[in-house]
């Protein structure tokens, strides 16, 4: 036995031993969502069963919690995403020497405690909507309290993400079209936004995500309010279940789903763009023949 098939023995163990903690666990739970014992329980395996399933969705505290950060999240993305390319967009056009001051400002709620985000939060807007009565019922909720605060962090990784894209972007084809008479909203609206379009989807997505597990703040933030994230904690202290289990092979398909939708619409996009191209240099071509 040579070296070289004990150092590929080695790689394939060290593949598999990491995969298999990766999704070893998800696979355990996934099987135990599908097994009859009230206890998660993946062997022996009993009966093949779909009660965990129904009794998850007459669960009225985890319904309501989905739901609440399903709106959340959507209004954590409707704050996050306009903030952040604005943010960015004005990144890459102030002075070069006043970069890392608004950096480090922009990005400072990322290296800040979601506790303190959380508590921070709710004592701000307690104070700024008690003028009057009336403002205070409106605003001060733990629904609208959690999407502000989760904004104030979610807003920075969206910055980040527009700004890698920005990067790469040419500056030559925004003062073309300002040289041609374009105003700077048709300029933001026909040029700068089509090329930060996967930006916006991944900022979108990241964005969403991030709203919809996060507990630090939105334990604090939330007040009577429940959302999902919360309502688990409060199942898992007093013992889990394959209810649970149920939910999570549920979040799984759905991530999974929407990563082969993804990856389907791209491959779609990019071969349309690879037949364009094809297609233009065909025509060049002919073109040169019939000069010829």
């Amino acid at each position: 036995m040579s070296s070289r098939m004990i150092m590929r023995g080695m790689i394939g163990f060290y593949i598999l031993l990491f995969f298999g903690y990766l999704f070893g666990p998800l696979a355990v739970m996934g099987v135990t969502a599908f097994n009859t014992p009230n206890y998660p329980q993946a062997y022996p395996f009993e009966a093949f069963t779909l009660d965990w399933f129904v009794k998850l969705w007459n669960h009225r505290n985890m319904m309501d919690g989905l739901k609440n950060s399903i709106i959340i999240g959507l209004g954590v993305v409707a704050i996050s995403v306009p903030v952040g390319l604005a943010a960015s967009i004005i990144m890459s056009q102030i002075y070069h020497r006043a970069r890392s001051l608004y950096y480090l400002i922009t990005i400072s709620p990322l290296l800040t405690p979601g506790v303190i985000i959380g508590i921070s939060t709710v004592i701000f807007w307690r104070d700024a909507m008690s003028v009057t009565e009336v403002t205070r019922g409106l605003f001060y909720k733990g629904i609208i309290l959690t999407i502000l605060g989760q904004a104030s962090f979610v807003s920075a990784y969206c910055l980040l993400i527009f700004m890698a894209r920005l990067t790469r972007f040419d500056r030559s084809q925004e003062e073309a079209a300002l040289d041609l008479g374009a105003s700077y909203p048709q300029v933001f609206w026909h040029i700068l936004l089509p090329f930060l379009k996967p930006a916006v989807v991944s900022a979108i997505v990241i964005g969403f995500l991030t709203s919809f597990e996060n507990y630090n703040t939105t334990t604090f933030a939330i007040l009577a309010d429940k959302t999902l994230v919360t309502v688990l904690a409060g199942e898992v202290r007093q013992g889990t279940t394959p209810a649970l289990s149920a939910l999570a092979v549920i979040i799984i398909g759905v991530s999974i789903i929407g990563a082969i939708c993804y990856e389907i619409v791209k491959r779609r996009e990019q071969y349309r763009a690879e037949n364009a191209q094809r297609q233009a240099i065909l025509a060049e071509r002919n073109e040169a023949t019939a000069v010829a």
